[in-house]
């Protein structure tokens, strides 16, 4: 409970930043405004790009497409800064990988927009249409399917394979929008918004290599751990779950359509079976640190055995929990007789792709700001979210369409692309979408962390009741996809 109340008003006092003025004040203004940073002889020689992104990955890479491709910032110079290598796909892996991410109908959109979804297509991609969601401890369930949305409800796909299409995409642009691979960011110096003599007006880049760059706006979209956050001192909210999730590739009893994305509740954590193929799944298990490492130790058998139990067997179930959901559910059934969705049975698994178990811990994080003075955070570097829903590269990928919406008109009206009160209306519109996401991923993931009989009663009500109502689930499903 202490865990609750600490989150519940980490968010609400973050929340209060969503509520801002059209005109932006000149104190708001300065109250961002960094360190200067001298002028030198070396600032003279030194290249000024009009946006340097720092970090490429999905979100980078997106949002260097994004801005390539907008008609408002044609002739606009743009760069990438890529730590890793160029990530290259000319043939699709035969095996699948276990970093994936569920695409909403939105981020489709983007991508499709920025010439990469295209390309996915191309490569490696699965849809599916229904989404079914139950309690381990109780019969309560939810199905969100394609007749409620009219439209494909999401897409699993790789994460190597959104990095390789929109790699391949940039390399499509015009000159004006370069990317740097290998390109280790040593530090970064910051302008004040009010400039002295002696400064040099933009955020100053340093690589490890010794070069240095300028840009009149840096896009941080360097992860969780964001370099970019910390240089600038921003203040987070952050807290760990206590939680693994265990990642595999599964192999299916036998093949099906498999266009169902299943997530049950165990009191132990959410376990989700998301489709790849007619054949295999992809598998996220959240867990206690302990069970993870657990899960990691078991031979193939015997972690397919823990698999199909943690799916399908009742042995969190009560009498008394299924007395009352089955009366419950008989009232709103003579209530709304035509309402509700059938219960589904997930396939079974068989096996389990070679070497790919792996584990990773499991948090929340939120900058209590995502602009300064000519820097915007996107993405991970901005915010954190559990796995239980599916949304963090969504998230990241909505900053995107954000934030270039916003640079395009800038540049449409003639305004500097680092001004901060253009930036400063990217947060609103941002923290207005994510951190009610936030706070309803944290909610899910604690209301369900326990097998305590009157919260299991409550949320049993809630599931059934929402799965009666088909209004209700389209909203949540509309807001989800966005």
């Amino acid at each position: 409970m202490h865990k609750l109340t600490k989150a519940a008003l980490a968010l609400n006092g973050l929340s209060r930043s969503l509520v801002t003025e059209k005109r932006v004040s000149a104190v708001k203004v300065i109250r961002r405004g960094l360190v200067c940073t001298e002028h030198g002889d070396e600032a003279g020689k030194t290249e000024v790009y009009d946006v340097i992104i720092s970090g490429g990955g999905m979100v980078g890479s997106a949002m260097a497409c994004s801005l390539g491709m907008d008609p408002n910032l044609e002739g606009k110079k743009i760069l990438l800064l890529e730590a890793g290598n160029k990530k290259v796909m000319d043939t699709v892996p035969a095996s699948y990988s276990t970093r994936v991410s569920s695409i909403s109908p939105g981020s489709a959109t983007l991508l499709s927009g920025i010439g990469a979804w295209e390309h996915i297509l191309q490569m490696r991609v699965k849809p599916y249409q229904r989404m079914q969601v139950w309690d381990a401890c109780s019969d309560a369930l939810i199905t969100f399917d394609k007749e409620n949305l009219q439209d494909e409800m999401a897409y699993i796909v790789e994460n190597d394979v959104v990095v390789a299409a929109l790699t391949k995409q940039l390399d499509t642009l015009p000159d004006n929008v370069q990317v740097k691979y290998r390109s280790k960011v040593e530090t970064y110096t910051w302008p004040m918004p009010h400039q002295a003599a002696d400064c040099v007006p933009w955020v100053q880049v340093m690589l490890a290599n010794g070069e240095v760059l300028q840009t009149k706006l840096l896009i941080g979209a360097d992860g969780p751990n964001s370099t970019v956050r910390r240089q600038l001192g921003i203040p987070t909210v952050n807290w760990n779950y206590d939680q693994s999730a265990v990642v595999a590739v599964l192999h299916l009893s036998e093949p099906t359509e498999n266009n169902v994305a299943w997530q049950r509740f165990l009191p132990t954590g959410p376990i989700a079976m998301l489709p790849l193929s007619d054949t295999q799944s992809s598998l996220v298990w959240s867990t206690s640190h302990q069970t993870a490492e657990e899960l990691l130790e078991l031979d193939e058998e015997s972690f397919v055995d823990a698999v199909n139990s943690a799916f399908w067997s009742n042995e969190n179930q009560s009498e008394l929990i299924e007395t009352a959901g089955s009366l419950f559910r008989g009232a709103l059934s003579a209530i709304m007789p035509s309402a509700g969705s059938p219960r589904q049975l997930p396939p079974s698994v068989a096996g389990i792709g070679p070497k790919t178990r792996v584990m990773f811990p499991l948090g929340m994080g939120h900058a209590s700001e995502y602009v300064r003075q000519r820097v915007a955070l996107i993405g991970d570097a901005a915010h954190r979210v559990h796995p239980l829903a599916g949304q963090g590269a969504n998230l990241g990928l909505g900053d995107v369409a954000s934030l270039t919406r916003l640079l395009s008109q800038a540049a449409f009206n003639g305004k500097d692309l680092g001004a901060i009160q253009h930036l400063l209306e990217y947060e609103t519109d941002r923290q207005r979408h994510n951190l009610p996401m936030m706070a309803a991923i944290d909610l899910m993931k604690r209301l369900y962390s326990t097998n305590s009989a009157p919260v299991v009663l409550l949320r049993t009500f809630g599931l059934q009741a929402t799965n009666m109502l088909p209004t209700l689930k389209e909203q949540i499903m509309s807001f989800a996809s966005k």
